[in-house]
């Protein structure tokens, strides 16, 4: 899902990007579908091989997870000499520059942005300096997308060593779709193409501008039928009334050209249900907000249509291999030979090797010997978070659900796309009701045109008026006639808890037994539910506690977030008290089964051993309050 549909040999354009010298400051500007991939990893190569860069002075950043787990597949596919590069999402960079430079600190209390805004102050101050290797080339993808502090960050790491060092950006202003991250619409469009601007100003007549033209995922004439536009919404002007009505025009221009691709029809029919469930190649159903997907998910998942939600960037999730990996030895390093003699009885991704796992573990937990793995060092990273990207990546199916900004960097055989909605308010209303954009709204359907292969369909949207969105905790609920009623909860990655061992926490099983549950018999797709375990509050700000069930049998609990969350969502006001809580919570699903890090005293307790690592269930879905045993989906408004 996450390759090109075929490899190709580089055109004129590309090998021109990859045969620029280390040191050249280099901006490609690539269409979709135009092998900027594939062009990147051939670059990477020659970097390392022919200009004799060590894999560690070359810094590879991207905005979306996505991106960096397509970026890491095709460099271990495909690369020769590029092999030990690592690709790193910008948070993940920032973070792991913080923790490096300032390991008293506990970053983990901070927000993403916090650490960004942190990232840049450390760079200024020279934190980068202090690692292993000083950048000596910079590769940063989906420049298009950074805005705010994000684009702060990377402008200070590149003007910080801009006398020895080069680089090579890639983007399109064609994609740019997380403008969102902006929340007041003036100081948004100031965002677009800032960066591009500060790059083509600091850099004046050394920086050359390449552009990659060729498509080489579009198979047919349906997947190719937006990519005209791609040159038209780079060319959006920057006068802000003749930028709208430009921009106005190519989103009522994309919008007609996608309501004439077939219609694909909705869940409610049984036919389509089939017809998405024995699709033996990928699909993607892309909706305008992830309550649309929320909606979509539970649907398909009441249907027994095997699917994946996916995921926000910033969600992620260790593998269990990696936790059964630390369980399986008492040893605090461990060889490559050894390594590879555990690895072998593991469950590990379809499709990895051992040596690229062994490679992206040492990443985190080099051993000071020769060839060796740091298991303390993995436990640490594994604790606080600092897994490399590619090792958290979830198996995917091959139907996926997603809103268009998760899918960006993403391909698919066939994608199906919610129809936009109709644009019938004049202006000045559709302004102050949407926060309508026309320029944001042409890009982002642009990119949802761009994502297929082969077949593009448009797809009936669901009913999900109900479905809200709750700014305070950002998370989408279910709501009801009156406009306090709450009917239901996003679940999101951080709502199961992690500080003990599951069974050792509000519900009591024997541990060990319950992880080989967890092993064997609870798995991405399995029904959930929450069941509140008593009436009393766990604290003046939080729910009182629910076990979270699978099969009938309770394997863990809900964490302190989702009780201040609920809590929070259900107080009607600054003064009320929350009178009753739902006794239970339907409609979830298992995302995956994940591993989890923290006090060997708390393993040991649990009769698990003193490693430290345990296996716990991360949900998903809209889950939805069952408030009485008769009225499975109440009102409670």
């Amino acid at each position: 899902m996450t390759t090109s549909a075929t490899e190709h040999r580089l055109t004129t354009a590309q090998q021109a990007v990859v045969d620029q010298p280390w040191d050249a400051r280099v901006l490609v500007t690539a269409g979709a579908g135009a092998g900027k991939t594939h062009t990147l990893v051939r670059r990477l190569d020659v970097l390392v091989e022919g200009e004799e860069l060590e894999a560690g002075e070359i810094l590879v950043l991207s905005f979306s997870r996505a991106a960096v787990r397509e970026l890491t597949d095709r460099i271990e596919r495909h690369a020769a000499a590029a092999q030990r590069i690592r690709v790193q999402t910008f948070d993940a960079w920032a973070a792991a520059l913080l923790n490096r430079a300032y390991p008293d600190t506990d970053w983990g209390t901070y927000t993403f942005d916090g650490r960004i805004e942190a990232a840049t102050e450390a760079i200024d101050k020279g934190a980068v300096e202090g690692g292993e290797y000083v950048p000596a080339h910079v590769v940063i993808d989906e420049v298009q997308d950074l805005v705010g502090v994000r684009r702060e960050m990377v402008e200070a790491l590149l003007d910080r060593f801009q006398e020895n060092s080069g680089f090579t950006l890639v983007g399109d202003s064609a994609q740019a779709v997380y403008g969102f991250q902006v929340s007041d619409p003036d100081q948004r469009a100031d965002e677009t193409d800032r960066f591009l601007d500060w790059v083509r100003a600091t850099f004046g007549e050394e920086l050359v501008e390449l552009h990659l033209g060729d498509n080489f995922r579009a198979r047919t004439e349906a997947a190719r039928m937006a990519l005209p536009y791609g040159a038209q919404l780079q060319r959006v002007p920057r006068e802000r009334a003749e930028a709208a009505a430009v921009a106005e025009r190519l989103h009522g221009d994309l919008r007609a050209l996608l309501l004439s691709a077939p219609n694909f029809g909705g869940l409610e029919d049984e036919f389509v249900r089939s017809a998405l469930r024995d699709f033996p190649d990928t699909t993607a159903i892309l909706c305008r907000d992830n309550g649309q997907a929320l909606t979509l998910s539970g649907m398909l998942a009441d249907a027994d249509v095997p699917h994946t939600l996916q995921r926000s960037a910033r969600e992620r999730s260790a593998p269990v291999w990696i936790a059964e990996l630390i369980a399986s030895t008492g040893v605090s390093h461990l060889s490559r030979e050894r390594f590879e003699e555990l690895l072998g009885g593991l469950r590990v991704p379809t499709g990895s090797s051992p040596e690229a796992l062994w490679r992206s573990l040492r990443k985190v937990a080099r051993g000071s010997g020769r060839g060796t793995l740091d298991v303390l060092a993995l436990h640490r990273a594994l604790a606080k978070g600092r897994l490399p990207d590619d090792l958290t990546s979830a198996q995917s199916s091959p139907l996926v659900i997603s809103t268009v900004h998760r899918a960006k960097g993403l391909e698919f055989d066939r994608v199906l796309i919610i129809e936009p909605r109709v644009l019938k308010e004049p202006p000045q209303v559709r302004k102050k009701k949407y926060d309508y954009d026309p320029a944001a709204e042409a890009r982002l359907l642009y990119v949802a045109m761009t994502r297929a292969r082969d077949d593009l369909y448009v797809f009936d949207a669901p009913n999900s008026w109900l479905v809200r969105k709750d700014k305070r905790i950002d998370r989408w609920y279910l709501g009801g006639r009156s406009t306090w009623a709450r009917n239901g909860i996003e679940l999101i990655g951080s709502d199961v808890s992690h500080e003990q061992p599951p069974g050792t926490e509000g519900i009591h099983q024997e541990a060990a037994e319950l992880r080989r549950h967890l092993l064997t018999e609870v798995g991405a797709g399995s029904e959930a539910e929450l069941l509140l375990l008593h009436g009393v509050p766990v604290a003046a700000d939080q729910s009182p506690p629910y076990a979270v069930v699978v099969g009938g049998r309770p394997i863990a609990v809900a964490s302190e977030r989702f009780r201040t969350d609920l809590h929070r969502m259900l107080r009607r006001t600054a003064y009320s008290e929350v009178d009753r809580w739902p006794p239970l919570i339907i409609g979830l699903r298992v995302d995956c089964v994940e591993s989890v890090a923290g006090s060997p005293a708390a393993t040991e307790a649990a009769g698990l051993g003193t490693h430290g690592a345990w296996l716990a269930p991360r949900l998903c879905g809209l889950g939805r309050f069952r408030w009485y045993e008769d009225e499975p989906e109440g009102d409670n408004g």
